[in-house]
């Protein structure tokens, strides 16, 4: 009998569609291909995780009361190791997994692709236990697209699931270490408030407190924030009988005294004499340059880019957008796999534009953008070598009009769909012009950006690209001289940083290299930055309002005083995004087996006591007048990975 495990119902449903008649409907699983059961296939699916990370009493009895003498739990040096057990809730569908693989003589693990999805179907064949034979010759099913063509061509492309082991050791080595870091942490924190009086849990966990830490940090920034008066010259220069164009004083080195450390002037004095000086002055241009470039299309989205462009053109959430995005992939298959972090395609998805061009423009919105489309074009999102378990969020074969879409989905399907059109327009060209003049000593400059061709630029702002008619440097010849008619003092004042908002937070989460102080940790993360996961980040985003650490003012983001008074109780280390990028980075080094999971883990646990040292031997008196709305109750941890999926196929 050969066994699909699918991560949850919903592909189980598609993989069922996929394989011959007929099929049997059976309590947790599908018969498939013979009107013998004793013949059959079966198809049979996860709920998401089954299994979950047992509490710390599951070890020894005795660490089911809180206490800093048991800190730290290290899973690892009790007997018999680390533990999983069923979930309660899905404690029903695991004893099916459990009896359907002891029957297999041949599995394929259906997993969505990537880190989690390999580690939750891994784990119940792991925990359950197969015959060697078996597990030698598993195989992975790797489907991104839930339409039945798509995961007909996935079912007849198995590979090898040893291939993929070291994606699902990545996903287990973030399992263990956020309980790990979870657990000790969030004991050792609320025990220590509870001595300032906290009446709470204080919960930590190694990406939401640094999160956190980011907001609060940006919070008290802009309430010590001072604004103060600065000074720029704009020169209007006539260049013709009927037109000027506006240059703007480069201050020399000479002015570094009357400069802050952005090199805006601080003298109203200085300035005021610059525009004195250049009034009616020659104005002798001594650079022209006009560059003819080209940009390519922005490549299509991964979930993070797809959630920031929803922020700051809707204001929808990451929440929001990830729900969303599970709707149009699971129950309208408008999408692909949704949870991507990859911005490539592979090449042979290249094959098929044509259709999903032409199923897109069933959408009345996108119609026109469509025919203007080129099917042949191949921008540089076609590209193998970057693509891994998964590729790029595009749409799919399907009309989007066959099905009813809510206001919220219709928006993100265009995004989506705009995205992917834009591969198959030419570049956007344009001049870029600058012009350098010399007025009395100084140097002022002008610049200009004239399209040439909109390209894909047409998709997003046809109603905004600049004319060349427009022009007001196209005329300029080097050499010539023209008149500065007079100076203009622009009088402008420092602006406070910015509050976060969801697109700005999410920005932040996933370049965090920007925020990271260690240059070594810093350059290695330029390509592969990041605080949590693609499918992780909003949930942690409303965790922290759930928990009340972060509240929202319109559009938004701050720390609450719990929030606040919280990161300032803690060490910088663990506020800090340093660590968790680091971490990041080794988890992602895990996958391609360039770390073992020792190199990652044995850190961790020397990281843990050295917290738990320094917590236990500092007050939180910070914390200890804060009062919230809601207290907690010690919750059990819950391991991080799926949402819960309907039960049945």
């Amino acid at each position: 009998m050969k066994l699909y495990i699918a991560e949850k119902p919903s592909l189980a449903r598609a993989i069922v569609d996929a394989l011959p008649k007929p099929h049997h409907k059976a309590e947790g699983c599908v018969y498939v291909g013979h009107t013998d059961k004793s013949k059959c296939d079966v198809v049979t699916w996860c709920i998401g995780h089954v299994l979950e990370q047992v509490e710390p009493e599951a070890y020894d009895a005795q660490l089911k009361k809180w206490s800093l003498d048991t800190l730290p739990i290290l899973p690892d040096r009790c007997e018999g190791g680390w533990k999983l057990s069923p979930k309660k809730q899905t404690r029903k569908q695991f004893t099916i997994l459990k009896k359907l693989i002891k029957q297999a003589t041949e599995v394929v693990h259906c997993g969505d692709p990537d880190r989690e999805g390999q580690l939750l179907v891994d784990e119940v064949i792991h925990h359950v236990g197969v015959k060697a034979s078996v597990k030698q010759s598993l195989k992975r099913c790797l489907i991104s697209d839930l339409n039945k063509p798509a995961v007909i061509s996935a079912l007849a492309s198995l590979k090898n699931n040893a291939d993929f082991i070291p994606l699902s050791v990545s996903a287990l080595a973030r399992s263990r270490a956020d309980w790990l870091y979870g657990i000790n942490m969030t004991r050792c924190c609320t025990l220590q408030g509870q001595k300032s009086g906290f009446n709470g849990v204080l919960s930590v966990g190694r990406v939401q407190t640094p999160v956190l830490g980011l907001v609060v940090r940006r919070d008290i920034e802009i309430e010590s924030f001072q604004a103060k008066a600065y000074f720029e010259v704009d020169a209007h220069i006539c260049v013709s009988e009927d037109q000027t164009l506006t240059a703007r004083w480069q201050p020399s080195a000479a002015c570094a005294p009357y400069q802050d450390e952005e090199g805006r002037i601080l003298s109203q004095a200085l300035a005021e004499n610059v525009v004195r000086r250049i009034e009616g002055q020659n104005a002798l241009l001594n650079i022209f340059e006009k560059k003819l470039k080209k940009q390519a299309p922005p490549l299509p989205y991964n979930l993070s880019a797809l959630q920031i462009d929803a922020a700051k053109q809707f204001g929808f959430s990451a929440k929001v957008v990830l729900d969303v995005c599970q709707s149009l992939y699971e129950q309208h298959k408008l999408i692909t796999y949704p949870r991507s972090d990859n911005r490539y395609l592979p090449n042979g998805h290249f094959q098929q534009a044509g259709v999903i061009i032409s199923a897109i423009a069933n959408d009345n919105a996108l119609t026109e953008l469509c025919h203007k489309a080129n099917s042949s074009l191949k921008s540089k999102a076609w590209n193998d070598a970057k693509v891994s378990a998964h590729h790029a969020i595009i749409p799919t074969q399907k009309n989007p009009m066959s099905s009813q879409l809510s206001h919220v989905e219709t928006k993100i399907y265009q995004l989506i769909a705009k995205q992917y059109l834009a591969q198959f327009y030419p570049a956007w060209q344009f001049h870029d012009t600058r012009a350098v003049f010399s007025i009395a000593g100084g140097e002022f400059i002008a610049k200009e950006r004239v399209t040439i061709e909109a390209g894909w630029k047409f998709i997003f702002d046809k109603n905004r690209i600049n004319n060349s008619l427009d022009s007001s440097l196209a005329q300029l010849k080097q050499g010539d001289v023209y008149i500065c008619e007079k100076g203009e003092l622009l009088n402008k004042m420092t602006q406070a940083p910015k509050h976060f908002t969801d697109a700005t937070l999410l920005a932040a989460m996933t370049g965090i290299a920007r925020f990271v102080k260690d240059p070594v940790i810093k350059g290695i993360l330029k390509e592969t930055d990041g605080l949590g996961t693609e499918a992780t980040r909003a949930s942690i985003i409303e965790l922290l309002f759930k928990r009340q650490f972060l509240e929202r003012n319109g559009k938004q983001i701050k720390a609450s005083s719990a929030g606040k008074s919280f990161i300032l109780a803690l060490p910088e280390a663990m506020t800090e995004p340093d660590m968790t990028a680091h971490w990041e980075n080794s988890l992602s080094q895990i996958s391609e087996q360039t770390c073992r999971y020792d190199d990652f883990m044995n850190p961790l646990t020397e990281v843990i006591h050295t917290f738990i040292d320094t917590l236990t031997c500092r007050p939180f008196k910070q914390i200890s007048n804060v009062k919230r709305s809601t207290s907690f109750k010690k919750k059990r941890f819950k391991k991080q990975g799926r949402q819960r999926a309907q039960s049945k196929p």
